[in-house]
């Protein structure tokens, strides 16, 4: 049975760049702190403890997984992590709903969208 999503939304802007850096292949903390900056052409920062607070949080989600590789050239210390098929869920119903805010907000930017009162 798949896990109703919905409770993980919406993610903070640190748990989304996180789990966006991640989607493409596994990284140590240092290598998602890089990949957040390139994604982001430096215009969001993680730091070090924003980052591994929100790492055990997705950790204790099961949204990210820690996982064991080694290269040759790695340092025994270094920790890799790993989306799970939960949190590629999560990603994705995350960009489904932003991708509905976006839609609203050009629709009363552009004045299709009729606003409540």
């Amino acid at each position: 049975m798949k896990e109703n999503v919905s409770r993980f939304l919406p993610l903070s802007p640190a748990a989304l760049h996180i789990l966006l850096a991640l989607a493409g292949e596994d990284l140590h903390g240092y290598g998602i702190m890089l990949e957040v900056a390139r994604q982001c052409e430096g215009h969001y920062k993680l730091g070090p403890g924003t980052l591994y607070d929100n790492l055990r949080k997705l950790m204790t989600q099961r949204c990210v997984e820690e996982v064991q590789r080694r290269l040759a050239e790695d340092d025994a210390r270094r920790r890799y992590y790993r989306l799970t098929g939960l949190g590629r869920r999560v990603l994705a119903a995350e960009v489904a709903r932003l991708e509905g805010v976006v839609r609203d907000a050009k629709g009363f930017l552009l004045g299709t969208k009729p606003r409540r009162a």
